[in-house]
């Protein structure tokens, strides 16, 4: 019974493990994708301020220029 449980509890230490990689991992696809899309929809938000001129047309180039 024990050695089912270090089983178990091994296999769990790697799926934690695994988790927390994933979500400091640079390159997951997921991430990226969904920070990419948070950045365009705060760039869309600066394009609607139209009583800005330049300086909110340069804050949305500046955001959509940090997507990756």
């Amino acid at each position: 019974m024990t050695e089912r449980l270090n089983i178990w509890e091994k296999a769990m230490s790697w799926r934690k493990r695994q988790m927390v990689e994933a979500q400091f991992d640079p390159d997951c696809k997921y991430e990226r994708d969904m920070r990419n899309r948070t950045l365009e929809e705060v760039a869309q938000e600066f394009d609607k301020m139209k009583n800005g001129g330049d300086t909110t047309a340069g804050f949305a180039r500046f955001v959509r220029n940090m997507k990756t």
